[in-house]
Parts: C-alpha cells; structure tokens; sequence
C-alpha cells in the first residue's frame, strides 16, 4: 500500500489546508445542491423556497462535516468524511410533496425517519462483522462503479439528449483537464501533486473562461450573504411519508456504512464497529438537524473518497476546513453561485479519475480475497446486479413503489446482496492434508 502524504492526524500548513480543501469543496458541491434544486424544481416551489433549501442544504453539510471530522463525544467518524445531501431520499420526498402535505410533510418525515438511522446506529457494532474483505471489497467497487455514469456525462457536458452532449469541445476540454491532472499526479512534486485537482480544475476554468463558456448569470442573481431560516416551511407528519422516509433511512445505514469502510482503505484506517458507530450517528443527528434548519436529509459523499484516494491527502482537519468553507458558502450564496459557474466538462475531467480510483481501490482489496467458487460468486453476483439497477434505472419502473425504493441505488443493490450472499452461501472446505 502507498505511503500517504497527510496521515488522517496530520495536519499541513493552512495554506495548503485551504487549496486542499477547495478541491473537496469543488468535488461535493455540485451533489450538495443538486438534491434541493431537484426536489425544488420538480414540485415548482417558488425560487425563493428553492433558495432556501440550498442555502441551507450548504450550511448544515458544512455543520455536519465539521462533527464526522472533528468528533463530538460519540458523535463523528473522526475521518475525513464530507456529508451532503442523499439522492436516495429523493423519491420518498417527492411522493410527498406532491401529497397535500408539500415541504412541510418532506421535513416532517424526514425527523421522524432520522431516528432510524440514530438508533440504528448504536447497533453499528454488530453490523460491522457482517462486513469481512470480500463483502468491504465489492462494496467499494460497486460504489465507484455507480459513479462513473454522472462522471461520464459531466466529462460530456451535460445530460444524454441534450444539444450539447459530447460535442468535440466538451470532451477535449473534459480530456485536458484529465491529462493535467494525471501529469500532477504522476510527476508532480509537494503541492502540485497533492494538489492536482483544484490545480487542474482552475486551469481547466481559466481556459473555460477565456472561450467564453462561463455564465455569471447565477453569480449577478445571488445574495451576497444570507441567513438560515429554520422551520421555514413548517412541519407536518403524514404517516405514509414517514415510512417510506424510514425505508430511505435504511438503506442509507447500508450505503454509508459502505462509504465509511471505503474511507476507512484510502486512509489506511481498520474501520471497528465504534467509527460505524460515530459515523452513522452524525449522519441521523445530521440529517434531523437538517429538516429542522428546511432541508433534506444527509449521508456521507463518496465522490470525497475518490479525491483521498488520488491525492493520497487524509488529514481530517483539512476535510473539516471543507466544512467550514460549505458553512461560508451557505451564508454567502455568491460564493456557492461561483462555484456552480464552473463548466461540467471541467469537472468531469477530475470526477472520472477520482471515482476511477475508488473502483481501483476495490480491485486492491479484492485482491487480498481468496480465489474461489464462492467468493467469485458473491462479487459477480453483486456487482452485475449493481450494476443492471445502475445503468438501467428503468428495470424497476414496473415494480410496486416500495421496491422501488429500496432497490433504487446500485450501491444499495450491490451492498445488501453481497452481505447477503456471503452469509447464506456455505464455505468452502479445505481439503485435508
């Protein structure tokens, strides 16, 4: 295994801190705000509501990142852990927005659920045994398998079907900054390694710029600095939307605490029950924290894990400076509306090898496994599953509503069946000498 550069207790200087922490920030924004811009757009709230959500959405990932960070009594992972906003409660949310109960009934159930995942968490002890290395490697594998398609299409420049999709400048702009960032990585010395991703994406920005791809239009419109608005939409608890967000809420005990044994390799740290524990903790806490503050509930990021694992940087105070930074951003609207000016291809030049590296990492500890029948079987069967429901959503379109939403993440497909699989699927005996 690779030395790191930043140990998970080191901490560099706080000029390098700050650019490293940019690169996280660059790396989790776009997933932060694009769950409330989703949820907002879709129900057609207002664009101040839709504001609201966001400015929120950025102020409590940087709360909650501080705390999985630097801990807080049994609170927190204490590993370089960026929260955000889950895609996984998207469905659940909508199904109730669009319900008589709107925002205030996404909120409400939101609370409620979160105490799944908090006293889930206090049980995290024991699902850590079901975690052994073939199970932890596929689960790392299929997580950066899941994210190769968003990947993919920021490298392209946008959604499949749009004009501009994979036109020539997009994927030469896209393949610019991927070959910058891999010479930094390979060749590159102290902060120019370390460094290789913001110092890619801001010389893919600067060239962005100068062709005139940059609009400002969201930087002109935004508010130089707002404040939080707690229970701004209200609360209301409709019982069929505080279960489906109960289901969400499991299946996100699953997904993260696949992210946190992912996180637990880049950083060379043996991932015990008591991190699940912490972790899992602050992702409830976190997340019901955020329906009080009007917004949607969090999970751990792993497109963050990729950025660990590329520029070998673990330190987990230069991740809690990511979360002071998405503070900032929070009440400085102008600040996140700058980051978003940035251009897909440009972060999709950085984004596929990020997550590329996080299937590489999978490949390292699978490599570890014995080689045999049965533990062929559990990575083939989990990852080719993963990944049907990954790159073919629409598998499920047919199914009742609750299927839908347990079975709607890749992650969460490949995680439980190879949890699953390993312990029903009888071990191989060793012949007898």
């Amino acid at each position: 295994m690779n030395r790191l550069l930043y140990n998970v207790e080191d901490k560099p200087p706080f000029g390098l801190s700050l650019l490293l922490a940019a690169q996280h920030l660059l790396a989790a924004l776009g997933g932060i705000i694009a769950v409330p811009l989703v949820i907002g757009n879709v129900l057609k709230l207002p664009t101040a509501d839709t504001i609201t959500l966001v400015n929120a959405a950025l102020l409590v990932s940087g709360l909650v990142t501080v705390v999985q960070c630097r801990g807080l009594g049994p609170i927190g992972i204490r590993l370089p852990s960026v929260m955000g906003t889950s895609f996984t409660f998207v469905a659940a949310a909508l199904a109730i927005g669009f319900s008589e109960y709107g925002v205030s009934g996404i909120l409400g159930a939101s609370l409620v659920g979160s105490l799944v995942m908090i006293v889930g968490s206090f049980f995290m002890p024991s699902i850590r045994k079901l975690f052994p290395p073939v199970v932890t490697g596929t689960v790392v594998m299929m997580i950066g398998l899941s994210l190769i398609p968003v990947a993919v299409d920021w490298f392209a420049g946008g959604q499949r079907g749009d004009a501009d999709y994979a036109t020539p400048a997009n994927l030469m702009m896209a393949t610019f900054v991927l070959v910058i960032v891999i010479v930094l990585v390979q060749w590159g010395k102290g902060i120019f390694s370390a460094a290789a991703i913001v110092i890619g994406m801001m010389t893919g920005y600067i060239v962005a710029l100068v062709l005139g791809w940059v609009s400002f239009d969201g930087v002109k419109n935004a508010d130089i600095f707002a404040l939080p608005q707690p229970l701004h939409f209200g609360l209301s608890f409709p019982i069929s939307g505080i279960i489906g967000m109960s289901i969400a809420y499991l299946v996100t005990i699953v997904e993260s605490s696949g992210n946190f044994l992912a996180l637990g390799n880049a950083t060379q740290t043996e991932i015990t029950g008591k991190h699940l524990r912490g972790g899992v903790l602050a992702d409830g806490l976190g997340s019901a924290l955020a329906a009080i503050m009007s917004t949607t509930p969090f999970s751990s990021f792993s497109q963050n894990i990729g950025v660990i694992s590329l520029t070998e940087v673990a330190s987990r105070y230069v991740v809690a400076l990511t979360g002071v930074l998405l503070v900032l951003a929070g009440l400085f609207p102008v600040f996140g509306a700058l980051i978003v000016s940035i251009p897909l291809p440009v972060l999709g030049g950085a984004g596929l090898m990020m997550f590329a590296m996080i299937i590489a990492a999978g490949i390292q500890m699978l490599d570890t496994v014995e080689r045999s029948r049965r533990n062929g079987l559990i990575i083939a069967i989990s990852i080719g599953c993963g990944l049907a429901v990954t790159t073919r959503p629409e598998l499920l379109d047919k199914l009742p509503h609750f299927f839908k939403e347990v079975l709607g993440s890749g992650i969460t497909v490949g995680s439980l069946l190879a949890i699953i699989l390993n312990l029903i699927l009888p071990e191989e005996k060793t012949p007898q000498e």
